[in-house]
């Protein structure tokens, strides 16, 4: 086995490394970019009430394969699962453009998903296998800046499209990107040698995807589903158990044994859920504040958020060095504080006065998840032995996602219970302060009435956002103290 601390030579690192940023770059602009241009496709395509199916479909998908693409790199290579997801996801991309109707448009965004979930944790995994456990903090730090650039460009790239260009060019941009990092990993990173066979867990994968189905459904569609919640949870808690049951007796489960055996790969997924939850505070909810409460701009509310992605890479890089000099338990700490942080200063924002807190706020959140979310990573790819390091990354992305739909939820159910309480007899008092239209009809003393309620129940959210990111504080506990990437990987390897 390849040796955690050491791993065998590789020649062209530095080519491998820019294919799997490529590939993660392709996998974090799609969303931004495609956000911007769906006010256009739907002028063409027409089919408003779909909207929401766009996406829902792609992050159902991505998030159902993530854990399944990572254990079949565990068990039949890296390179060859990577191609197979990457080549679903460039087909799904180039029909995308070729949508005729939003129904076609949604089915060809489940088959991008179907192939998105192989791109992030198989590339993560590639860099893990090919940099010791010391060389990984800073080279996660180079990854982190790949997210801070995509959700810059995105936005940008997405308007110019629609603006100057057909709007298929949103998804076939993928195309080129998608085929050059393709070319770099099948041209320069050694296939995995077989050294048996193997069978993928196909029970365990079946429970699975009905668990993640119905989670993600009874989570992003809450509104709409109103007491139909209550069968699609229960569905995903019977599915749970079905899953947990089947891996404790499957030979060669899809979760192998070990992953729960080990305190800092917990932790990783604990944290992971936690951080996916509390960065929604800013990224869902900010905005509505900036643009309806305070009357702001989408320039204004797109300047704040950017500061968030500025802060991520910085304290990404920062975090490796951290790591090495302290801990994995001090770094996670540093950027759960900045969390918690974070989510008490938005509680500053108010009708009156500039954006500085809210700005301040994003940069802080920002930068405790680039700290966070790398420290988490590192740890659980430096204690995962090599095979299982596969599903043992993908289930830190699964969780941050998993995490992120959570952290939708709850939040969200914050603001609408908020409002129901503070605002009774007003139906959806957001809308009426985000559409010129309907914020004219008020006079200036139901404005202002309006507007103070809405701000109390988002500053709700901002605290429950706070609160979330207290579990990143006990995520951070369970790491055992002064664990750090020096030799680590020899322990934990020599462990199994």
């Amino acid at each position: 086995m390849t040796n955690n601390t050491s791993p065998a030579p590789v020649a062209h690192r530095p080519l491998i490394l820019l294919a799997c940023m490529l590939a993660m770059f392709m996998s974090a602009i799609e969303a931004t970019i495609v956000a911007t241009a769906m006010p256009t496709i739907i002028g063409d395509l027409g089919g408003f009430s779909l909207l929401g199916w766009v996406f829902a479909v792609y992050l159902m998908a991505q998030a159902i394969t993530i854990p399944i693409y990572g254990r079949l790199a565990d068990l039949y290579g890296r390179k060859r699962i990577f191609f197979f997801g990457a080549t679903l996801f460039l087909l799904g991309s180039i029909l995308c453009g070729f949508s005729t109707d939003m129904y076609w448009l949604i089915g060809f965004r489940l088959l991008q998903g179907l192939g998105a979930g192989a791109i992030m944790p198989i590339a993560t995994t590639i860099i893990g296998d090919i940099y010791s456990a010391t060389e990984r903090p800073k080279v996660m730090g180079y990854i982190s800046s790949v997210w801070g650039v995509s959700a810059i460009i995105g936005p940008l790239l997405g308007a110019f499209i629609v603006q100057h260009l057909p709007w298929a060019l949103v998804f076939w941009v993928n195309l080129p990107i998608g085929l050059l990092a393709m070319f770099f990993l099948g041209r320069y990173l050694p296939a995995q040698q077989q050294v048996r066979q193997h069978a993928l867990d196909l029970i365990g994968t079946a429970w699975l995807t009905i668990f993640v189905t119905a989670l993600l459904l009874s989570l992003l569609q809450a509104e709409v589903l109103g007491w139909w919640l209550l069968p699609l949870l229960s569905i995903a808690l019977f599915a749970l158990l079905g899953l947990i049951r089947q891996e404790r007796r499957a030979p060669e489960p899809l979760f192998p044994l070990a992953l729960w055996q080990n305190r800092v790969i917990v932790a990783g997924n604990i944290g992971g859920i936690a951080i996916g939850a509390a960065m929604m505070g800013i990224s869902a909810f900010l905005p509505t504040f900036i643009q309806g409460v305070k009357g702001g701009t989408p320039l204004e509310a797109g300047t704040t958020l950017a500061l968030m992605s500025i802060g991520w890479p910085l304290a990404s890089t920062l975090s490796g060095r951290l790591m090495l000099r302290t801990s994995y338990r001090t770094t996670a700490l540093l950027g759960a504080l900045l969390l918690v942080s974070g989510g008490l200063i938005l509680l500053l924002l108010q009708l009156a006065g500039g954006l500085l807190w809210g700005r301040l706020a994003a940069f802080m959140v920002g930068a405790g998840m680039g700290l966070c979310n790398t420290t988490f990573l590192v740890s659980v790819q430096n204690a995962a032995h090599f095979s299982i390091r596969g599903i043992a990354t993908a289930c830190t992305v699964f969780t941050r996602m998993i995490g992120s739909a959570i952290g939708t939820a709850i939040l969200g159910a914050t603001l609408n219970i908020n409002l129901q309480l503070r605002l009774p007899d007003i139906v959806d008092p957001v809308q009426k302060l985000m559409d010129p239209v309907l914020k004219f009809t008020l006079s200036w003393g139901e404005l202002t009435h309006l507007q103070q309620q809405v701000a109390a129940s988002l500053h709700w959210v901002f605290l429950v956002s706070a609160l979330l990111s207290l579990f990143a504080f006990a995520a951070a506990m369970l790491i055992p103290a002064r664990h750090r990437p020096q030799g680590e990987g020899e322990k934990a390897e020599q462990a199994q």
